[in-house]
């Protein structure tokens, strides 16, 4: 979305509301709910990696269709121990969620794993998202496979999210993409 056409980005930020990621919290993560979502890009795994690992680039993709992630609320940590944090305005209601988690792996360029939910939760209060980034030789394979949640098509929340976001990658990579 443009930030011409957000009203969010004009309103003040301090008007907009908070809501709580309704991620997960409280309890060991439970490995056996989970979903695996999987996209054919025609970009480089190194292109792929940045999109993930780059505060920059983040911003201009890690949300669902309808929402922005301002560029100021997005802090990485690269690193495994390291922390990261971003911010999900949604362009109708104004409305934030902020997200955020540790990173558990990082081996550039092929895979990056990290808790996602509540930012200050710990590895074992949170879902466990892996992304998989798979050379082809000509096409790469994104592999996005998230533990501790359960999704499922027309959810309207955990998968039908994580599916919006994933199409917002692609098109932040300049891409057309074919479901794995």
């Amino acid at each position: 979305m443009d930030a011409e056409l957000s009203p969010c980005l004009s309103a003040s930020r301090a008007s907009t509301r908070r809501v709580a990621h309704r991620a997960y919290r409280g309890a060991i993560t439970d490995t056996s709910k989970g979903f695996t979502l999987t996209r054919n890009l025609d970009a480089s795994p190194e292109q792929i990696w940045n999109a993930w690992t780059s505060a920059d680039e983040i911003a201009e993709w890690w949300h669902p269709h309808g929402a922005t992630t301002p560029r100021d609320s997005v802090d990485v940590e690269l690193r495994v121990g390291g922390r990261y944090r971003y911010t999900m305005v949604d362009g109708e209601t104004c409305n934030e969620v902020v997200s955020g988690g540790e990173y558990t792996v990082i081996e550039q360029p092929s895979t990056l794993a990290f808790s996602w939910g509540y930012i200050d939760a710990t590895v074992d209060d949170s879902p466990l998202v892996t992304v998989t980034i798979e050379d082809l030789g000509g096409l790469t394979r994104l592999t996005l496979d998230i533990r501790g949640v359960d999704g499922m098509p027309g959810d309207g929340f955990f998968y039908d999210g994580w599916e919006s976001t994933l199409d917002s990658l692609v098109a932040h990579l300049g891409q057309s993409a074919m479901h794995g």
